[in-house]
């Protein structure tokens, strides 16, 4: 790979790590180690939120685009958007999802993995599903505190 080619692929991988930071994790939930961002906000407005957060993760599949992608890597990609957008439209549970699948921190990794791929190193991390569990219970908690207040 040559350098100039290198450097644009690095850029990209920076701005996406920006990008999925602040849409996937820039706010910490206090006293634990759970974070959450900007999609998952937005996806708590019913159907409108979770089809923002949905055109907002297309920039992370445009920036792949652009960094030459495999069509593999890029349906792998689109796969995750369209789960993390069908998950959140689900009621209570899709919030938790939301928050916990972080699709643009995944299709990140998708990229990367690919260009370390062609450099000749990997990386994987698991699913967290102790804290889809965790997050569903506590905004099914918040919903219904909700509803017992405003009746």
């Amino acid at each position: 790979m040559d350098e100039q080619r290198r450097a644009r692929q690095e850029a990209v991988l920076r701005r996406l790590d920006r990008f999925s930071r602040f849409t996937d994790s820039s706010l910490r939930i206090p006293f634990t180690r759970f974070e959450l961002g900007a999609e998952a906000l937005i996806g708590l407005i019913p159907g409108i939120g979770d089809l923002a957060g949905f055109i907002l993760s297309g920039y992370v599949l445009v920036e792949a685009r652009r960094a030459g992608a495999s069509g593999t890597t890029q349906r792998r990609m689109l796969r995750n958007m369209l789960i993390d957008f069908v998950g959140g439209l689900v009621p209570v549970v899709g919030d938790a999802f939301d928050a916990i699948y972080k699709a643009n921190t995944r299709n990140t990794r998708l990229l990367r993995a690919e260009l370390l791929r062609e450099l000749g190193r990997e990386e994987k991390k698991p699913f967290p599903w102790k804290t889809l569990v965790g997050l569903s219970l506590l905004f099914g908690l918040i919903s219904a505190l909700a509803l017992m207040a405003f009746r």
